[in-house]
């Protein structure tokens, strides 16, 4: 077992239940896992054991502040008496000297004043799920029925903005809005958000199906994405356009969870983001009844560390089989990978994504890798210059000048 180190649990208390039907979901699926189940909600004794084990190990790693992520599915769901039940545990185990942070990922449907005045007494960070405009947010996020969540999702965000609850945006990038960097940007702007993450969705192809129809990248039908995938080249651009409009008027007024991890590995930083760091990891899944998984992106049985009602989570997090999980990350880089001249501002993305071929023809190459390249070209010079001033003490945002004060 390796020696204790920081790390986060991403917690699913109610599984992959949901309130609503995103066409391009990859966790509804999940509850194949649970055949039989009749309700997906953790129990007490589970939610007691989890919240109890995460304090003791996250305080054994040295970590000051204890992180719990509750995630789904649909949290929310839960109602508010849920999760006054998560605060008195977590008060109830929580030693002195040692603080506590909740992070709660929601699509807003059923935020109201109740939940407002829970998240901002609790201080919670709440993750807000918003795709863009209505015409491009209904797309693809559509309630069970098939109708449009828009107004829904804006009356959510209304109340954590009313209550002062702090909070993020979240926006999946897939095929219908990929082109629409700036039009995004601006509206998530216009609705006073200042931290935003863009995450780009590319799940494979169960029938062969490729995007349109037909191939966008060199790739047979075993490596084929939904049609609803984004295409590297598109996301790519998409993060080129925002980036422009981004460094010309909103450094160190608007956060970009990608633009502020770049800026880190261009500083000669770790990656403070799972997704280019040089190995993974450190960031588990735990789903309702206690299964802890490798990674959010391998809920698969063969990922499975085990219960943590029946080991103990830090065996678990520590496990040689985590540390190598972890570790393959590097070791299994393409020779295109190892080679590139960027290698350090991605590490070779997320494994989960490695699928295409490299252009030598080896195995193992990520889907992303021409986006992360078009943007390292795009935005590098900037990057650099960002990253100069930051370590003389001086504000990112004096390299959009045009005569950058001396």
């Amino acid at each position: 077992m390796r020696l204790p180190a920081p790390f986060n649990v991403m917690t699913k208390p109610i599984g992959p239940r949901c309130n609503i039907d995103c066409k391009y979901c990859y966790y509804l699926e999940k509850e194949a896992l649970y055949p039989g189940a009749k309700q997906l909600r953790m129990a007490p004794d589970v939610l007691e054991t989890y919240i109890r084990s995460l304090i003791e190990a996250s305080v054994e790693a040295g970590m000051k502040e204890v992180i719990f992520a509750w995630q789904g599915g649909e949290p929310t769901i839960l109602g508010v008496p849920y999760f006054e039940a998560i605060v008195a545990l977590q008060h109830k185990y929580l030693p002195e000297g040692t603080s506590v942070m909740n992070a709660l990922q929601t699509n807003g449907m059923l935020l109201d004043d109740g939940w407002g005045r829970f998240l901002k007494d609790n201080e919670f960070l709440v993750g807000i799920s918003i795709d863009g405009p209505r015409h491009i947010h209904d797309r693809y996020r559509v309630d069970r029925a098939g109708r449009p969540t828009f107004d829904a999702v804006m009356r959510g965000l209304g109340i954590l903005q009313e209550h002062e609850v702090e909070h993020n945006g979240l926006t999946v990038v897939q095929r219908q809005n990929a082109g629409k960097g700036k039009e995004i940007y601006r509206f998530l702007k216009g609705l006073g958000l200042e931290y935003m993450q863009f995450i780009p969705i590319v799940e494979r192809s169960a029938d062969g199906e490729h995007l349109g129809g037909a191939p966008q990248v060199d790739m047979d039908p075993g490596l084929a994405v939904t049609n609803w995938s984004v295409t590297p080249r598109a996301y790519g651009k998409f993060l080129c356009d925002i980036f422009d409009t981004w460094f010309r008027k909103d450094i160190g007024k608007v956060f970009v969870q990608y633009f502020d991890t770049q800026l880190a590995l261009w500083s000669g930083m770790p990656s403070p983001l799972c997704v280019f760091g040089e190995t993974c990891g450190n960031g588990l899944a735990l789903e309702h009844n206690g299964d802890l998984y490798s990674c959010d992106h391998y809920v698969y049985p063969e990922y499975r560390l085990g219960n943590i009602t029946g080991t103990p989570l830090r065996d678990m997090v520590w496990s040689d089989r985590q540390a190598q999980f972890g570790r393959d990350k590097t070791d299994r880089l393409t020779a295109q990978c190892r080679a590139c001249d960027f290698r350090f501002a991605c590490n070779g993305g997320c494994p989960k994504h490695r699928f295409l071929p490299s252009r030598g023809g080896e195995g193992g190459h990520n889907y992303f890798c021409e986006s992360y390249t078009m943007f390292f070209r795009h935005a590098g010079a900037r990057m650099q210059q960002m990253a100069r001033l930051v370590a003389v003490g001086r504000p990112a945002a004096d390299a959009a000048l045009k005569k950058p004060a001396r």
